[in-house]
């Protein structure tokens, strides 16, 4: 299962981004195959964040329209929602422990444990954060697209 970071659900959304064909088609090939594929809770609670926050965005994303997106992606019908369960805390602590992590390295862990935590194969992300834990294949599908090889 490919599991997705907020940053593509962000591109992907935002037509003012220069990634923004791209990570639309991988949004949209994800969504439209019958094969599951995840986003982590955390990262659409970001991406909500990110998209509607006017120091980021001008203008921001209106609150109707993030909504909507998000409700958009929720209707694929082979999307998995990652969430938090009892396994969770002892992955996170391992991986924070292990990375010697602390302040916003803890978001990444989180998303991390979370698609560990659920069998993710692969996390889709174009932040190069996440190669601090090798257990997590990580792929930039937007690096792949543009040089197929």
């Amino acid at each position: 299962m490919i599991a997705v970071d907020t940053n593509l659900l962000v591109y992907a959304h935002r037509e003012d981004t220069p990634f923004h064909e791209q990570a639309f088609a991988c949004i949209a090939s994800l969504a439209n195959d019958p094969a599951p594929w995840a986003i982590p809770w955390p990262c659409l609670h970001e991406f909500f964040a990110i998209v509607t926050h006017p120091r980021i965005y001008a203008p921001p994303t209106p609150l109707d329209i993030a909504l909507d997106q998000i409700d958009a992606w929720l209707e694929s019908p082979s999307l998995v929602l990652l969430s938090e369960s009892d396994l969770h805390w002892p992955e996170l602590r391992r991986l924070i422990a292990q990375g010697h992590l602390a302040g916003p390295q803890v978001h990444d862990a989180r998303i991390a444990a979370l698609c560990q935590q659920h069998g993710v194969k692969k996390l889709w992300t174009a932040d190069r954060d996440f190669s601090r834990f090798p257990r997590l294949i990580c792929v930039n599908p937007l690096v792949a697209a543009e040089n197929p090889s």
